[in-house]
């Protein structure tokens, strides 16, 4: 077994190399020539990788803690580099050193990008290829993979952390790094030009509903009233599309939950970073190599129901598993949240429409529209506009069901008035007017929400 965990294969070592240096080798981790190093530099890393490899038991290395085992390899790259009498300065040797360390222990050239907190996104399109999102704009990074083995390399480790496989059978897999970085990659046949890995940071920061107001999300009254929507128990679906910030939103509203509760949260993968000191966090399995033991949302959810929970919060509805959700939101689970990917929030509750008819159960349109209507009590819809801001653009009130239609009240809306010299996105949020039917709701659980909150002209 070399140092990635990966069984021998039937090659022979060839002569002049020992067997972690050609697993190394192999694997297609011959090194990525760093980001900003000289073309000498880079080749003298490039020589360092391979004699540190020769030097140390990679095998034991893999067994050390991470700063036990990168403090092994700098001393290693430190002694080789004085016996060569390398010339280069502190800083170089630093920025050598650290790219090995990155190689071996690491993820190759995505460690840099992942250490910058202020990108949000890191999109590998093949080997040769990684654009990243900072501040909400896409752009094209200097960073490489070596060729199409290491960058397999990298997802291999990634994909093994966290028990599940990704081969020609099963092409396609969900992850998380470390830092609960959610990860998605997908390999040749299905890739045609190289492996595709998309990797959406995990902040470590956990936001403010202040921080959102700051970012020009929404609005303090906006803020005030979905507090009270959480606190008084409301159930409430996120609309968005990709990259729209529903996930950062759940959390923040989630931190609203009163700590004597009991909060079940389901996943697909884990990235909920719920604060309460009572929360049971499931997670999906997908499928062995047998194609035996998956575990899906709908299953979780279904289970959740017998585990006595206050408040069931699932991190996107995407399946059957809707039905289940809303049975959930209909039978005493009040209080629930979750997302869903839609564009306006008529769409979402189509979608959901959609997603329960996945589940094979019949149901007249008329009856189930009541269920969603009475299920559901407010609908949240973000937009990315193209200056990169996030922002709520419509919070609604359902109703109810009149005729074959679900009705909704806007409560607040983002009127947008154009675009400024500088490219951003020009607009304000307003009130509609309309005091919602929850408001009586609010009051009578005793939680402090001025009326005039609902008046066009509140900040």
């Amino acid at each position: 077994m070399d140092m990635f965990g990966n069984r021998s294969g039937n090659l022979g070592t060839p002569p002049g190399l020992t067997d972690d240096e050609f697993a190394l080798r192999r694997r297609g981790l011959s090194g990525r020539l760093g980001e900003g190093l000289s073309k000498s530099e880079q080749e003298t890393k490039y020589d360092l990788l391979q004699n540190v490899v020769k030097m140390m038991d990679l095998s034991l290395l893999a067994n050390l803690e991470d700063a036990q085992a990168r403090t092994q390899i700098q001393e290693a790259c430190e002694r080789l580099m004085n016996q060569q009498s390398l010339p280069f300065n502190t800083q170089t040797r630093q920025r050598i050193i650290k790219e090995i360390q990155n190689e071996i222990l690491g993820l190759g050239p995505l460690e840099g990008l992942l250490a910058d907190p202020a990108i949000s996104d890191i999109l590998v399109n093949g080997p040769s290829q990684i654009y990243i999102e900072r501040n909400g704009r896409l752009e094209l990074s200097s960073a490489r993979f070596d060729n199409d083995r290491h960058l397999m390399t990298i997802i291999d480790r990634i994909v093994s952390r966290v028990g599940r496989r990704i081969d020609e059978s099963s092409p396609m897999v969900d992850a998380r790094l470390p830092d609960g970085s959610r990860v998605n990659a997908i390999i040749p046949p299905l890739a045609l030009n190289g492996a595709v890995m998309s990797i959406r940071r995990f902040s470590v920061d956990r936001l403010t509903m202040e921080r959102l107001v700051e970012l020009g999300e929404l609005t303090p009254t906006v803020g005030r009233v979905l507090q009270a929507a959480v606190r008084g128990r409301l159930n409430i679906l996120i609309s968005g599309g990709t990259g729209t910030g529903k996930t950062t939103l759940l959390n923040v509203l989630s931190g609203f939950i009163p700590p004597d509760e009991r909060v079940v949260t389901i996943e697909d993968s884990a990235e909920l970073q719920l604060q309460q000191p009572h929360v049971v966090r499931l997670e999906t399995r997908p499928p062995n190599i047998e194609g035996r033991g998956e575990v899906a949302q709908r299953d979780l959810v279904r289970n959740s129901l017998r585990m006595r929970p206050d408040r069931i919060v699932v991190g996107e509805v995407r399946g059957a598993e809707a039905l289940d959700m809303l049975q959930a939101m209909n039978t005493g689970h009040d209080g629930s949240l979750t997302t869903i990917h839609a564009n306006a929030p008529r769409d979402a509750l189509t979608r959901i429409e959609s997603m329960v008819a996945m589940s094979g159960v019949n149901l007249p349109s008329r009856p189930l529209r009541a269920q969603i209507a009475s299920a559901l009590d407010l609908v949240i819809q973000l937009e990315r506009h193209e200056d990169g801001h996030r922002r709520v653009v419509s919070i609604q009130e359902i109703n109810g069901v009149e005729g074959e239609i679900i009705t909704m009240s806007e409560i607040f809306r983002f009127e947008r008035e154009g675009i400024d010299r500088d490219g951003k996105v020009v607009g304000q949020f307003t009130a509609t007017g309309l005091v919602p039917k929850f408001y009586e709701q609010i009051r009578k659980r005793g939680l402090d929400l001025d009326i005039g909150v609902f008046q066009p002209g509140q900040p």
